[in-house]
């Protein structure tokens, strides 16, 4: 009888641990859709990390503002009071060219392609949402794949509120095949 108990509090204890690293520290997710291609592709799963801060170019599972039974998988472009705009390709965050280097091989494809339009259309943050810049506790966020992306350019997503951020997709874990790091 001792060893059945100790087994059930030993699982117990599992349990109770697991528990609380999903609620945590790490949680899975799942990508639904091509917005996030080729970084994450449709079916794709990926292991997201709760701790620490959110940084410009970590790519994040969220809580849809347009629809909270969603989850979405999309790239963080605008920090809180960053200015953000798109012009020739090119991303300006307060007014400095930034360099995206996950999209160089999509542009460069793009291009191949025969597209004459760029990958990301030109914008300011202020022609799509009346803000110069992004307001406290809020993110700017882009799909990589920016010609399907729903993403913050658009009303009903808007900005992202800190506390709809799952975590830091860090690893892909699903298919086998496809394990690595989330560039």
């Amino acid at each position: 009888m001792k060893t059945f108990f100790k087994d059930v509090l030993w699982f117990f204890a599992l349990f109770l641990v697991l528990t609380m690293v999903r609620i945590y520290v790490a949680a899975p997710i799942k990508v639904q859709g091509e917005s996030m291609m080729p970084t994450l592709e449709d079916g794709e799963k990926a292991i997201a990390y709760k701790l620490g801060d959110v940084h410009r170019f970590d790519v994040i599972p969220l809580v849809a503002t347009d629809d909270p039974s969603l989850n979405y998988v999309k790239r963080v472009i605008g920090l809180p009071s960053d200015s953000v705009a798109y012009k020739d390709d090119q991303l300006y965050i307060n007014g400095e060219p930034l360099a995206e280097d996950y999209l160089n091989d999509t542009k460069i494809k793009w291009q191949q392609e025969g597209h004459t339009t760029p990958l990301t259309d030109d914008f300011t943050l202020k022609e799509l949402t009346g803000h110069d810049t992004v307001p406290p506790n809020m993110y700017f966020v882009l799909g990589d794949n920016r010609q399907v992306s729903k993403d913050s350019r658009f009303e009903e997503v808007g900005f992202i509120p800190k506390e709809n951020i799952i975590g830091k997709a860090k690893m892909i874990i699903w298919p086998p095949s496809e394990w690595a790091l989330v560039k």
